[in-house]
């Protein structure tokens, strides 16, 4: 029982990292560039939520549109203005413009909020589910997050926008031909990638406390679930999420929780090897 009970929190806490890759994946998918503000955006979104929470009242859940909306502008004009002109160059080149932008968005929120953990407080009790003993506010923290990734990936498979984003990702010559303009859709997808780092931080903002400190880890964790899953596909961002999080819980218990992310960047170092598409296979969003 004991064992049932991590992999029951695995897959709980999987959920939430599938909320936290899933747009990191599209933006490299569709873009081929490595967002190194991912990790800030989770960060901006957590310490937004908290403080409308503390002086206004504002549930997380009413508070998520909002944060989600905010960050999708803002990664829309980041990605217009900065980004676009170099979108073209080599990885690298837009791998260092993003760590740039990171450490400026990095230090003005360690500046402006400080590194002090932050955490939203909502004490709904446990529930047990046939021996399995869950905080109601981790089940609440991953519907929002199933949620979030249903509705990204409703809108990538069902809307005019989603089919010219799929459309740039496997040829974008061809769909510049087909009168797509490939400019506004990168954009689009970056903004899309920002607003699921916002939500992601409005629904960590509930179980874990937020600090700066974070940023790097929870950039790492994305990277790792990308490839574990699969990289520009939300069943990979899923799968791989899901994987993590078993592996952290079960790791956690076995090697201790300072090693569960070390185990997790092992299993990926592994999957390079014997699988470097992801346990998925997808490729893009087919």
């Amino acid at each position: 029982m004991a064992y049932l009970q991590l992999v029951v929190n695995g897959i709980v806490l999987g959920a939430l990292y599938a909320c936290l890759a899933v747009g990191f994946s599209l933006v490299w998918g569709v873009l081929n560039v490595i967002n190194m503000l991912h990790g800030s955006f989770v960060i901006l979104g957590g310490y937004l939520t908290f403080f409308a929470w503390r002086s206004f009242g504002i549930h997380p859940a009413l508070a998520l549109p909002g944060v989600a909306l905010l960050l999708f502008g803002v990664g829309y004009l980041i990605q217009y203005l900065i980004i676009n002109p170099i979108v073209a160059a080599p990885v690298l080149t837009t791998l260092t413009l993003t760590f740039g932008l990171d450490l400026i968005l990095y230090n003005f929120m360690t500046v402006y909020y400080t590194a002090t953990p932050r955490r939203v407080i909502l004490d709904f009790g446990t529930v047990d589910l046939g021996g399995i003993i869950m905080p109601v506010d981790r089940l609440f923290a991953m519907g929002l997050a199933l949620l979030m990734t249903g509705i990204l990936y409703a809108v990538l498979r069902g809307s005019r926008i989603g089919r010219a984003i799929v459309a740039v990702r496997m040829d974008r010559d061809a769909a510049a031909l087909m009168g797509i303009r490939v400019d506004q859709i990168y954009a689009i997808t970056f903004a899309i990638g920002a607003l699921m780092a916002g939500a992601a931080g409005v629904i960590f903002a509930v179980v874990y406390p937020i600090t700066t400190n974070l940023t790097s880890t929870f950039l790492g964790k994305a990277f790792v679930i990308c490839v574990i899953g699969g990289l520009g596909s939300v069943q990979g961002a899923l799968v791989g999420g899901v994987v993590l999080g078993i592996v952290e819980s079960l790791a956690g218990q076995l090697v201790g929780p300072q090693h569960a992310l070390t185990v997790g960047f092992v299993l990926m170092l592994l999957l390079l090897v014997v699988k470097p598409g992801g346990l998925t296979g997808i490729k893009g969003y087919e």
